[in-house]
Protein backbone atom coordinates (compact mmCIF):
# COMPACT_ATOMS: atom_id res chain seq x y z
CA UNK A 1 0.00 0.00 0.00
CA UNK A 2 0.92 3.60 -1.01
CA UNK A 3 -0.46 7.02 -0.08
CA UNK A 4 -1.29 7.01 -3.68
CA UNK A 5 -3.71 4.37 -2.66
CA UNK A 6 -5.41 6.47 0.39
CA UNK A 7 -5.37 9.19 -1.77
CA UNK A 8 -7.69 7.51 -4.45
CA UNK A 9 -9.68 6.50 -1.96
CA UNK A 10 -10.26 9.95 -0.53
CA UNK A 11 -11.33 11.17 -4.16
CA UNK A 12 -14.05 8.52 -4.93
CA UNK A 13 -15.61 9.73 -1.51
CA UNK A 14 -15.25 13.23 -2.57
CA UNK A 15 -14.45 13.58 -6.35
CA UNK A 16 -16.05 17.27 -6.31
CA UNK A 17 -14.54 18.96 -3.15
CA UNK A 18 -11.54 20.94 -3.90
CA UNK A 19 -8.40 19.73 -3.75
CA UNK A 20 -5.11 21.59 -5.88
CA UNK A 21 -5.34 25.71 -6.11
CA UNK A 22 -2.06 27.85 -7.81
CA UNK A 23 -1.20 29.85 -10.48
CA UNK A 24 -1.71 26.61 -12.99
CA UNK A 25 -4.18 24.85 -11.66
CA UNK A 26 -7.16 24.15 -9.98
CA UNK A 27 -8.53 21.08 -9.40
CA UNK A 28 -10.49 18.94 -7.75
CA UNK A 29 -9.99 15.31 -6.14
CA UNK A 30 -11.55 13.70 -8.77
CA UNK A 31 -9.20 15.40 -11.28
CA UNK A 32 -6.05 15.40 -9.48
CA UNK A 33 -6.81 11.25 -8.94
CA UNK A 34 -7.10 11.37 -12.76
CA UNK A 35 -4.17 13.31 -13.33
CA UNK A 36 -2.09 11.16 -11.13
CA UNK A 37 -3.01 8.09 -12.71
CA UNK A 38 -2.22 9.13 -15.85
CA UNK A 39 1.20 10.51 -15.17
CA UNK A 40 1.86 6.92 -13.87
CA UNK A 41 0.57 5.38 -16.72
CA UNK A 42 3.17 7.68 -18.92
CA UNK A 43 5.32 6.77 -16.38
CA UNK A 44 5.09 2.99 -17.29
CA UNK A 45 4.79 3.53 -20.73
CA UNK A 46 8.55 5.44 -20.63
CA UNK A 47 9.90 2.71 -19.57
CA UNK A 48 9.77 3.01 -15.67
CA UNK A 49 9.72 0.18 -13.44
CA UNK A 50 8.43 -0.25 -9.71
CA UNK A 51 11.28 1.06 -7.65
CA UNK A 52 12.67 3.53 -10.61
CA UNK A 53 13.74 7.23 -9.41
CA UNK A 54 12.17 10.25 -11.11
CA UNK A 55 13.68 13.56 -9.77
CA UNK A 56 11.31 16.53 -8.88
CA UNK A 57 13.55 19.89 -9.75
CA UNK A 58 10.31 22.19 -9.75
CA UNK A 59 9.78 25.51 -8.48
CA UNK A 60 6.47 25.93 -6.06
CA UNK A 61 3.03 24.61 -8.14
CA UNK A 62 0.14 22.71 -8.14
CA UNK A 63 1.91 19.98 -10.92
CA UNK A 64 4.39 19.05 -7.81
CA UNK A 65 1.89 17.10 -5.95
CA UNK A 66 0.21 14.87 -8.74
CA UNK A 67 3.96 14.31 -9.73
CA UNK A 68 4.74 12.77 -6.65
CA UNK A 69 1.52 10.85 -6.29
CA UNK A 70 2.34 9.99 -10.03
CA UNK A 71 5.14 8.51 -9.10
CA UNK A 72 3.84 6.67 -5.96
CA UNK A 73 1.03 5.07 -8.31
CA UNK A 74 3.47 3.80 -10.73
CA UNK A 75 5.30 2.55 -7.51
CA UNK A 76 8.31 4.43 -8.43
CA UNK A 77 10.38 6.71 -6.19
CA UNK A 78 10.02 10.48 -5.87
CA UNK A 79 13.42 12.13 -5.76
CA UNK A 80 12.33 16.22 -4.84
CA UNK A 81 15.29 18.86 -4.95
CA UNK A 82 15.15 22.31 -3.48
CA UNK A 83 14.77 24.85 -6.04
CA UNK A 84 17.48 26.66 -5.42
CA UNK A 85 20.04 24.53 -5.94
CA UNK A 86 22.93 24.67 -8.73
CA UNK A 87 22.65 22.19 -11.53
CA UNK A 88 25.90 20.92 -10.26
CA UNK A 89 24.68 19.95 -7.37
CA UNK A 90 21.12 18.30 -9.28
CA UNK A 91 23.60 16.41 -11.21
CA UNK A 92 24.80 15.08 -8.36
CA UNK A 93 21.27 13.55 -7.20
CA UNK A 94 20.85 12.79 -10.96
CA UNK A 95 23.59 10.12 -11.39
CA UNK A 96 23.58 9.02 -7.22
CA UNK A 97 20.51 7.84 -7.77
CA UNK A 98 20.53 6.94 -11.11
CA UNK A 99 17.27 8.70 -12.04
CA UNK A 100 16.08 8.35 -15.88
CA UNK A 101 13.75 11.00 -15.69
CA UNK A 102 13.10 14.49 -14.17
CA UNK A 103 10.14 16.49 -14.34
CA UNK A 104 11.01 20.07 -13.55
CA UNK A 105 9.08 23.85 -14.34
CA UNK A 106 9.20 26.52 -16.62
CA UNK A 107 11.76 29.12 -14.53
CA UNK A 108 14.62 25.51 -14.19
CA UNK A 109 14.30 24.31 -17.68
CA UNK A 110 17.35 25.11 -18.94
CA UNK A 111 19.14 24.39 -15.66
CA UNK A 112 17.34 21.27 -15.99
CA UNK A 113 18.95 20.12 -19.59
CA UNK A 114 22.42 21.17 -17.95
CA UNK A 115 21.83 19.01 -14.68
CA UNK A 116 20.88 16.16 -17.12
CA UNK A 117 23.59 16.69 -20.02
CA UNK A 118 26.17 14.46 -19.21
CA UNK A 119 23.14 11.57 -18.56
CA UNK A 120 20.57 9.39 -19.69
CA UNK A 121 17.97 11.13 -17.77
CA UNK A 122 14.93 12.59 -19.82
CA UNK A 123 13.67 16.50 -18.84
CA UNK A 124 10.02 17.21 -19.01
CA UNK A 125 8.92 20.70 -17.86
CA UNK A 126 5.47 21.46 -17.16
CA UNK A 127 3.70 23.94 -19.63
CA UNK A 128 4.89 22.02 -22.72
CA UNK A 129 3.51 19.55 -25.02
CA UNK A 130 5.46 17.03 -23.35
CA UNK A 131 4.11 17.36 -19.99
CA UNK A 132 0.61 17.38 -21.68
CA UNK A 133 1.52 14.50 -23.61
CA UNK A 134 2.14 12.88 -20.19
CA UNK A 135 -1.26 13.56 -18.88
CA UNK A 136 -2.91 11.92 -22.21
CA UNK A 137 -1.22 8.78 -21.05
CA UNK A 138 -3.92 6.13 -20.76
CA UNK A 139 -4.88 5.96 -16.81
CA UNK A 140 -2.72 3.28 -15.65
CA UNK A 141 -4.12 0.60 -12.63
CA UNK A 142 -2.01 1.24 -9.28
CA UNK A 143 1.04 -0.25 -8.38
CA UNK A 144 0.17 -2.75 -5.25
CA UNK A 145 3.32 -1.36 -3.39
CA UNK A 146 4.34 -2.50 0.12
CA UNK A 147 4.95 -0.46 3.20
CA UNK A 148 8.42 -0.24 3.07
CA UNK A 149 8.96 0.46 -0.43
CA UNK A 150 10.96 3.27 -1.06
CA UNK A 151 8.80 6.42 -1.90
CA UNK A 152 11.03 9.40 -1.16
CA UNK A 153 14.37 10.01 -1.54
CA UNK A 154 15.80 12.96 0.52
CA UNK A 155 18.96 14.55 -0.19
CA UNK A 156 20.74 16.42 2.69
CA UNK A 157 24.16 17.33 2.78
CA UNK A 158 26.07 15.15 4.92
CA UNK A 159 29.16 16.03 7.39
CA UNK A 160 31.23 15.01 4.24
CA UNK A 161 30.09 18.03 1.50
CA UNK A 162 28.37 15.08 -0.52
CA UNK A 163 24.95 15.00 -0.62
CA UNK A 164 23.33 11.48 0.76
CA UNK A 165 20.14 10.95 -0.25
CA UNK A 166 17.97 9.13 2.71
CA UNK A 167 15.63 6.37 1.92
CA UNK A 168 11.98 7.18 3.07
CA UNK A 169 9.55 4.47 2.91
CA UNK A 170 5.54 4.70 2.63
CA UNK A 171 5.73 3.52 6.21
CA UNK A 172 8.15 6.00 7.52
CA UNK A 173 5.63 8.83 5.30
CA UNK A 174 2.31 6.91 6.82
CA UNK A 175 3.67 7.60 10.20
CA UNK A 176 4.95 11.21 9.98
CA UNK A 177 1.38 11.45 9.04
CA UNK A 178 -0.56 9.69 11.88
CA UNK A 179 1.99 11.90 13.96
CA UNK A 180 0.48 14.90 12.43
CA UNK A 181 -2.92 13.65 13.46
CA UNK A 182 -2.06 12.97 16.76
CA UNK A 183 0.49 15.97 17.84
CA UNK A 184 -0.84 18.43 16.36
CA UNK A 185 -4.17 18.52 14.38
CA UNK A 186 -6.92 16.73 13.69
CA UNK A 187 -7.97 17.32 9.96
CA UNK A 188 -10.89 17.15 7.57
CA UNK A 189 -12.08 18.17 4.16
CA UNK A 190 -12.99 21.89 5.50
CA UNK A 191 -8.81 22.74 6.60
CA UNK A 192 -6.42 24.36 3.85
CA UNK A 193 -3.12 24.34 3.98
CA UNK A 194 -1.47 27.08 2.42
CA UNK A 195 1.92 26.55 0.44
CA UNK A 196 4.64 29.30 0.55
CA UNK A 197 7.48 27.32 1.54
CA UNK A 198 9.25 24.67 -1.43
CA UNK A 199 7.42 22.04 -2.00
CA UNK A 200 10.33 19.96 -1.71
CA UNK A 201 11.18 20.21 1.83
CA UNK A 202 8.71 20.55 5.19
CA UNK A 203 5.76 22.35 3.59
CA UNK A 204 5.41 19.42 1.00
CA UNK A 205 6.01 16.78 3.82
CA UNK A 206 3.24 17.98 5.98
CA UNK A 207 0.97 18.78 3.05
CA UNK A 208 0.69 14.52 3.07
CA UNK A 209 -1.69 14.16 5.63
CA UNK A 210 -4.04 17.11 3.99
CA UNK A 211 -4.41 14.90 1.34
CA UNK A 212 -5.08 11.96 3.48
CA UNK A 213 -7.86 13.80 5.00
CA UNK A 214 -9.21 15.30 2.18
CA UNK A 215 -8.45 19.16 2.98
CA UNK A 216 -7.34 21.87 0.30
CA UNK A 217 -3.96 22.35 -0.76
CA UNK A 218 -3.53 26.16 -1.62
CA UNK A 219 0.00 26.68 -3.35
CA UNK A 220 1.91 29.95 -3.56
CA UNK A 221 5.08 31.01 -6.04
CA UNK A 222 6.79 31.95 -2.57
CA UNK A 223 6.62 33.96 0.56
CA UNK A 224 5.05 36.72 -0.53
CA UNK A 225 3.76 38.74 2.46
CA UNK A 226 0.89 40.83 1.05
CA UNK A 227 -0.25 37.68 -1.04
CA UNK A 228 -0.32 35.17 2.10
CA UNK A 229 -2.34 38.20 4.01
CA UNK A 230 -4.49 38.09 0.75
CA UNK A 231 -4.95 34.55 0.65
CA UNK A 232 -5.73 33.88 4.01
CA UNK A 233 -8.31 36.50 4.21
CA UNK A 234 -10.37 33.99 1.80
CA UNK A 235 -10.03 31.16 3.81
CA UNK A 236 -10.66 29.70 6.91
CA UNK A 237 -8.87 26.63 8.87
CA UNK A 238 -5.56 27.85 7.74
CA UNK A 239 -2.62 25.69 8.12
CA UNK A 240 0.83 26.47 6.82
CA UNK A 241 5.10 25.89 7.39
CA UNK A 242 7.27 28.60 7.87
CA UNK A 243 10.72 28.54 8.55
CA UNK A 244 11.96 30.68 11.61
CA UNK A 245 13.25 33.49 9.98
CA UNK A 246 10.09 34.05 7.63
CA UNK A 247 7.44 33.65 10.53
CA UNK A 248 10.11 36.14 11.84
CA UNK A 249 9.71 38.65 8.75
CA UNK A 250 6.14 38.01 9.10
CA UNK A 251 5.56 39.03 12.34
CA UNK A 252 7.93 41.87 12.11
CA UNK A 253 5.96 43.13 9.18
CA UNK A 254 2.67 45.36 9.50
CA UNK A 255 1.04 42.45 7.35
CA UNK A 256 0.79 40.73 10.52
CA UNK A 257 -1.95 43.08 11.57
CA UNK A 258 -3.92 43.04 8.95
CA UNK A 259 -4.46 39.35 9.20
CA UNK A 260 -7.74 37.65 11.13
CA UNK A 261 -5.70 35.03 13.63
CA UNK A 262 -9.35 33.70 13.34
CA UNK A 263 -8.69 32.00 9.94
CA UNK A 264 -4.86 30.80 11.13
CA UNK A 265 -5.42 27.35 12.65
CA UNK A 266 -1.67 26.34 12.69
CA UNK A 267 1.40 27.65 11.61
CA UNK A 268 4.00 25.09 12.21
CA UNK A 269 8.10 26.44 12.47
CA UNK A 270 11.10 24.48 12.58
CA UNK A 271 14.60 23.99 10.56
CA UNK A 272 16.16 26.31 12.53
CA UNK A 273 16.94 28.28 15.46
CA UNK A 274 13.58 30.45 16.47
CA UNK A 275 14.25 33.57 19.45
CA UNK A 276 12.29 33.72 22.05
CA UNK A 277 11.79 37.85 21.58
CA UNK A 278 10.92 36.83 18.15
CA UNK A 279 8.63 34.06 19.30
CA UNK A 280 6.74 35.96 21.90
CA UNK A 281 5.61 38.58 19.48
CA UNK A 282 3.89 36.08 17.29
CA UNK A 283 1.86 34.56 19.87
CA UNK A 284 1.36 38.00 20.90
CA UNK A 285 0.04 38.21 17.52
CA UNK A 286 -1.37 35.06 16.70
CA UNK A 287 -2.10 33.56 19.55
CA UNK A 288 -1.79 29.88 20.90
CA UNK A 289 -1.48 28.75 16.97
CA UNK A 290 2.12 27.70 16.79
CA UNK A 291 3.96 24.76 16.49
CA UNK A 292 7.38 23.89 16.80
CA UNK A 293 8.91 20.97 15.39
CA UNK A 294 11.67 19.39 15.27
CA UNK A 295 13.10 16.53 12.85
CA UNK A 296 15.69 16.36 9.65
CA UNK A 297 15.52 14.57 6.57
CA UNK A 298 16.38 11.20 7.95
CA UNK A 299 13.10 11.48 10.47
CA UNK A 300 10.94 13.62 8.39
CA UNK A 301 9.90 16.69 11.08
CA UNK A 302 9.22 13.63 13.42
CA UNK A 303 11.55 13.68 16.70
CA UNK A 304 10.10 16.05 19.10
CA UNK A 305 7.54 19.00 19.32
CA UNK A 306 6.48 22.10 21.18
CA UNK A 307 2.95 22.29 21.10
CA UNK A 308 0.24 24.86 20.72
CA UNK A 309 -0.68 24.74 24.34
CA UNK A 310 3.17 24.42 25.75
CA UNK A 311 3.73 28.03 24.05
CA UNK A 312 1.28 29.52 26.12
CA UNK A 313 0.24 27.20 29.43
CA UNK A 314 1.57 28.16 33.34
CA UNK A 315 1.93 24.75 33.46
CA UNK A 316 5.16 23.04 33.24
CA UNK A 317 8.62 24.55 32.98
CA UNK A 318 9.10 28.23 33.05
CA UNK A 319 7.63 29.20 30.04
CA UNK A 320 10.98 30.79 28.88
CA UNK A 321 12.70 27.34 29.31
CA UNK A 322 9.77 25.72 26.82
CA UNK A 323 10.05 28.53 23.73
CA UNK A 324 13.99 28.47 24.61
CA UNK A 325 13.57 23.71 23.38
CA UNK A 326 12.12 22.41 20.58
CA UNK A 327 9.24 20.66 23.04
CA UNK A 328 8.95 16.75 23.88
CA UNK A 329 8.82 13.35 22.04
CA UNK A 330 6.38 13.35 19.51
CA UNK A 331 4.50 10.18 19.63
CA UNK A 332 5.80 6.71 19.20
CA UNK A 333 9.29 8.33 19.01
CA UNK A 334 12.05 7.72 21.51
CA UNK A 335 14.12 10.47 22.35
CA UNK A 336 17.84 9.82 24.12
CA UNK A 337 20.88 12.11 24.54
CA UNK A 338 24.09 10.53 24.86
CA UNK A 339 27.65 10.69 25.05
CA UNK A 340 30.22 9.47 23.02
CA UNK A 341 29.65 5.89 24.36
CA UNK A 342 25.57 5.85 23.27
CA UNK A 343 25.23 6.11 27.31
CA UNK A 344 22.29 8.44 28.50
CA UNK A 345 23.68 11.56 30.24
CA UNK A 346 21.98 13.04 33.18
CA UNK A 347 18.99 15.45 32.81
CA UNK A 348 20.67 19.02 31.54
CA UNK A 349 23.68 17.64 30.60
CA UNK A 350 24.68 18.21 26.57
CA UNK A 351 25.16 15.48 24.84
CA UNK A 352 24.20 13.70 21.28
CA UNK A 353 19.84 13.64 20.11
CA UNK A 354 19.64 9.98 18.99
CA UNK A 355 16.14 8.95 18.55
CA UNK A 356 14.25 5.27 16.98
CA UNK A 357 10.78 5.32 15.75
CA UNK A 358 9.23 4.07 12.65
CA UNK A 359 9.78 7.46 11.26
CA UNK A 360 13.38 6.71 10.76
CA UNK A 361 14.99 6.44 7.34
CA UNK A 362 15.52 2.85 5.91
CA UNK A 363 19.56 4.27 5.38
CA UNK A 364 21.18 6.11 3.24
CA UNK A 365 21.06 5.48 -0.84
CA UNK A 366 24.27 3.66 -1.96
CA UNK A 367 26.05 4.46 1.28
CA UNK A 368 26.57 1.44 3.57
CA UNK A 369 29.21 3.07 5.93
CA UNK A 370 27.18 6.80 6.37
CA UNK A 371 24.05 4.43 7.05
CA UNK A 372 26.01 2.03 9.73
CA UNK A 373 27.44 5.10 11.66
CA UNK A 374 24.09 6.93 11.51
CA UNK A 375 21.99 4.06 12.56
CA UNK A 376 24.55 2.30 14.63
CA UNK A 377 22.84 0.63 17.39
CA UNK A 378 19.40 0.66 15.97
CA UNK A 379 18.78 4.67 17.14
CA UNK A 380 19.35 7.62 14.53
CA UNK A 381 22.13 9.85 15.54
CA UNK A 382 21.31 13.06 14.70
CA UNK A 383 24.51 14.86 14.77
CA UNK A 384 22.69 17.62 17.08
CA UNK A 385 23.56 18.34 20.61
CA UNK A 386 21.56 18.81 23.44
CA UNK A 387 19.86 18.62 26.53
CA UNK A 388 16.84 16.53 27.78
CA UNK A 389 15.50 18.36 31.09
CA UNK A 390 13.60 16.27 33.88
CA UNK A 391 10.10 17.26 32.11
CA UNK A 392 11.57 15.40 28.92
CA UNK A 393 11.79 18.85 26.75
CA UNK A 394 14.68 18.90 24.50
CA UNK A 395 16.84 21.44 24.22
CA UNK A 396 19.57 22.07 21.17
CA UNK A 397 22.43 23.57 22.95
CA UNK A 398 24.57 23.08 19.30
CA UNK A 399 24.29 21.16 15.81
CA UNK A 400 26.99 18.91 14.61
CA UNK A 401 30.06 21.41 15.13
CA UNK A 402 30.63 22.26 11.39
CA UNK A 403 26.20 22.68 10.22
CA UNK A 404 25.36 26.28 9.64
CA UNK A 405 21.55 26.85 9.53
CA UNK A 406 20.95 29.89 7.30
CA UNK A 407 17.47 30.67 6.20
CA UNK A 408 16.19 27.39 7.42
CA UNK A 409 18.36 25.51 4.81
CA UNK A 410 20.95 23.21 6.19
CA UNK A 411 24.39 24.47 4.96
CA UNK A 412 27.80 22.32 5.39
CA UNK A 413 30.98 24.31 5.65
CA UNK A 414 33.19 21.54 4.11
CA UNK A 415 30.95 21.76 0.80
CA UNK A 416 32.52 25.53 0.24
CA UNK A 417 35.28 24.99 1.57
CA UNK A 418 35.86 22.29 -0.96
CA UNK A 419 35.03 24.33 -3.62
CA UNK A 420 36.65 27.29 -2.29
CA UNK A 421 40.03 25.16 -2.30
CA UNK A 422 39.76 24.56 -5.83
CA UNK A 423 41.04 28.65 -6.60
CA UNK A 424 44.77 28.10 -7.18
CA UNK A 425 45.88 30.98 -4.86
CA UNK A 426 44.32 29.41 -1.92
CA UNK A 427 46.21 27.55 0.97
CA UNK A 428 43.77 27.53 3.68
CA UNK A 429 39.96 28.37 4.29
CA UNK A 430 38.04 26.92 6.77
CA UNK A 431 33.80 28.09 6.92
CA UNK A 432 31.62 28.70 9.68
CA UNK A 433 28.40 30.39 10.73
CA UNK A 434 27.77 34.00 12.43
CA UNK A 435 24.85 34.82 13.86
CA UNK A 436 22.13 37.11 11.72
CA UNK A 437 19.20 38.64 13.07
CA UNK A 438 17.00 37.88 9.99
CA UNK A 439 18.67 34.45 8.83
CA UNK A 440 19.54 32.97 11.40
CA UNK A 441 23.07 32.63 10.31
CA UNK A 442 25.59 33.83 6.89
CA UNK A 443 28.46 31.68 6.24
CA UNK A 444 31.56 33.37 6.80
CA UNK A 445 34.76 32.32 5.33
CA UNK A 446 38.49 32.49 6.67
CA UNK A 447 40.76 32.08 3.80
CA UNK A 448 44.81 31.99 3.62
CA UNK A 449 46.13 32.83 0.16
CA UNK A 450 49.53 31.14 -0.61
CA UNK A 451 52.70 33.15 -0.28
CA UNK A 452 52.89 36.03 -2.90
CA UNK A 453 49.72 35.28 -3.97
CA UNK A 454 46.72 37.23 -4.17
CA UNK A 455 42.83 37.06 -4.81
CA UNK A 456 39.58 38.79 -4.52
CA UNK A 457 36.06 38.47 -2.91
CA UNK A 458 34.77 38.31 -6.69
CA UNK A 459 36.65 35.97 -7.81
CA UNK A 460 35.45 33.74 -4.96
CA UNK A 461 32.20 34.83 -5.51
CA UNK A 462 32.26 33.50 -8.60
CA UNK A 463 33.76 30.24 -7.74
CA UNK A 464 30.96 29.55 -5.58
CA UNK A 465 28.03 30.60 -8.18
CA UNK A 466 29.55 28.49 -10.83
CA UNK A 467 29.52 25.41 -8.60
CA UNK A 468 27.23 25.75 -5.52
CA UNK A 469 23.46 27.14 -4.84
CA UNK A 470 23.63 30.66 -4.38
CA UNK A 471 22.42 30.50 -1.01
CA UNK A 472 25.41 28.78 0.35
CA UNK A 473 27.93 30.95 -1.05
CA UNK A 474 29.48 33.12 1.67
CA UNK A 475 28.30 36.80 2.64
CA UNK A 476 31.89 37.80 3.85
CA UNK A 477 35.50 37.00 3.83
CA UNK A 478 37.89 37.20 6.22
CA UNK A 479 41.63 37.37 4.77
CA UNK A 480 43.95 35.87 7.59
CA UNK A 481 47.54 34.07 8.29
CA UNK A 482 47.67 30.56 9.15
CA UNK A 483 44.32 29.72 10.89
CA UNK A 484 44.39 28.54 14.37
CA UNK A 485 44.57 24.65 15.08
CA UNK A 486 44.82 22.23 17.55
CA UNK A 487 47.77 20.08 18.68
CA UNK A 488 46.20 17.66 16.60
CA UNK A 489 46.84 20.22 12.79
CA UNK A 490 42.80 20.53 13.72
CA UNK A 491 41.31 24.05 12.91
CA UNK A 492 40.00 25.81 15.80
CA UNK A 493 36.40 26.71 13.94
CA UNK A 494 35.72 28.21 18.04
CA UNK A 495 38.50 30.42 17.64
CA UNK A 496 37.11 32.12 14.11
CA UNK A 497 33.79 32.75 15.92
CA UNK A 498 35.27 34.50 18.40
CA UNK A 499 37.08 36.46 16.44
CA UNK A 500 33.78 37.12 14.65
CA UNK A 501 31.61 38.11 18.20
CA UNK A 502 34.45 40.53 18.81
CA UNK A 503 33.91 42.58 15.32
CA UNK A 504 29.97 42.69 16.63
CA UNK A 505 29.84 46.73 18.35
Amino acid sequence: MSLAHLVIDVARRQPAAPAVSSETADLTYGQFADRLRSLAGAFRAGGCRPGDRIVLWMENCGEFFECLFGCWAAGLCAVPCNAKLHAREVAHVIGDCGATLMITTPGLAAQAAEAARESACRVVSTGTADYEALLAEHPADLHPSEPDDLAWLFYTSGTTGRPKGAMLSHRVLLFACQCYFADIDALTPDDVKLHTAPLSHASGLYGLPFFLKGARHIVLPGFDLDVIAETIGRHRNVTMFAAPTMLTRLVNSPVARAIDPARIKTIYYGGGPMYVADLKRAIEIFGPRLYQLFGQGESPMTITGLDKAGHVSPDGPPIEDRLASCGVPRTGVLVRVVDEEDRDVPPGEVGEVISKSDCTMLGYWNNPDATEKALRGGWLHTGDLGSLDEHGYLTLRDRSKDMIISGGSNIYPREIEEVLLRHPALLEVSVVGNPHPDWGEEVIAFVVAKPNETVTEQELDRLCLDNIARFKRPKGYRFVGPLPKNNYGKVLKTELRRVLAEETP
